[in-house]
């Protein structure tokens, strides 16, 4: 642990824009790879070019995940408006995109570290080791007491820093069982968190730009309304719905993102063996959800240009996608692009289904 101090911790970086605005900027590179759920990582260069094609100067990212998406439009100058419902994806977004000078010093790093046990031991208490070891969770519990004292971005960039070290330190990324029975022996899974904790630091601090504009988080449920801001263009990575598994990301990441929220308003199901919470409302649950949100949105967002990505084995298919667009009076054309995701859908009979999908772009002006 003490060869933290070794490590130079840089200050924010200005975001050089003279770079071809139609290839991406090598500060996208910047940004903390992940194994988030849905995480459109190896996507973002035609991604890119379906958003770029409206030259706007202001987008509405409504359900950023990762933030990658949103990292790489703020790399690319645009002025970003970064939304999710989820608690720990805000927060990586609070760090990330709405920061453009804050970091973590060395002397905050210590203070983590050093931080004193604390009494209450809430983590270990509530989960014991059914994720972590007793000292890797020790080290949970202390570390969200001093983060809890630490004030704006430095605090969001502390909590992301948490965040990813404990997908990181997870076999697979995810909290939707016990144990380590997924350990297949990566380097991840032999660093402790705390070890962890040191590198994310410097990765988010590394990740820290000005991009010139002042960029917003938001922290919105879509099924309970919508961000209202002007912008030219709307960007949507909706959970894709498929009748052949759950897109609950609360599911699989709800460790974390209680622990975002510091534990309040939130429900944990005790009874459960993953002691997960009680997963959050979501228009994304059925088709007919999605097709009404998807059409809401297309309306609500009348005066902007929209970008659609979505996965060609869920639902609503492309036809209605596209239906969709025409149904409000929109120019829409539709990009197919291979991809694989990390996560492969499982169906009822625990057969993989193909993750070698086409990720469908939908641009509408």
């Amino acid at each position: 642990m003490s060869q933290v101090h070794k490590h130079i911790i840089p200050i924010f970086n200005r975001l050089d824009l003279e770079h071809d605005r139609n290839e991406l900027s090598s500060q996208v590179s910047r940004f903390p790879s992940t194994r988030f759920m849905g995480s459109k990582e190896k996507l973002l260069s035609p991604l890119w070019t379906a958003i770029n094609q409206f030259s706007p100067r202001s987008v509405l990212d409504l359900c950023s995940g990762s933030g990658v998406v949103s990292y790489m439009l703020k790399a690319q100058g645009v002025k970003v408006i970064s939304n999710d419902y989820m608690k720990m994806a805000t927060t990586i977004a609070d760090a990330t995109i709405a920061n453009s000078h804050e970091i973590l010093s060395q002397s905050d790093i210590k203070r983590i570290l050093n931080a004193p046990e604390v009494c209450d031991g809430f983590i270990w208490r509530t989960y014991g080791e059914i994720y972590y070891k007793e000292f890797d969770v020790a080290f949970l519990d202390k570390a969200r007491i001093a983060i809890l004292a630490l004030k704006g971005a430095k605090q969001s960039i502390a909590m992301a820093a948490l965040i990813r070290s404990c997908i990181k330190r997870r076999p697979r990324g995810i909290f939707t069982y016990t144990g380590d029975r997924y350990d297949d022996g990566r380097k991840d899974l032999k660093l402790s968190l705390a070890e962890h904790f040191i590198l994310a630091v410097e990765q988010i601090n590394n990740a820290v730009i000005d991009n010139g504009n002042i960029c917003e988080v938001h922290n919105i449920d879509l099924s309970r309304g919508l961000p209202g801001v002007k912008v030219d263009t709307v960007y949507l990575d909706p959970p894709y719905f498929s009748p052949l598994s759950d897109n609950e990301y609360v599911r699989r990441y709800h460790f974390t993102e209680a622990m975002a929220r510091d534990w309040e308003g939130v429900e944990i199901q005790s009874q459960t063996k993953t002691k997960k919470i009680r997963n959050y409302p979501s228009p994304f649950r059925s088709e007919i959800g999605c097709v009404k949100a998807i059409g809401e949105i297309i309306d609500f967002y009348r005066e902007s240009s929209i970008v659609i990505s979505y996965g060609s084995n869920s639902l609503p298919a492309a036809p209605s996608i596209l239906a969709l667009f025409k149904r409000h009076g929109r120019r829409v054309r539709l990009t197919e692009v291979d991809h694989r995701y990390s996560f492969a859908n499982q169906s009822v009979t625990n057969k993989p289904v193909r993750n070698q999908v086409k990720e469908l772009i939908f641009s509408a002006d």
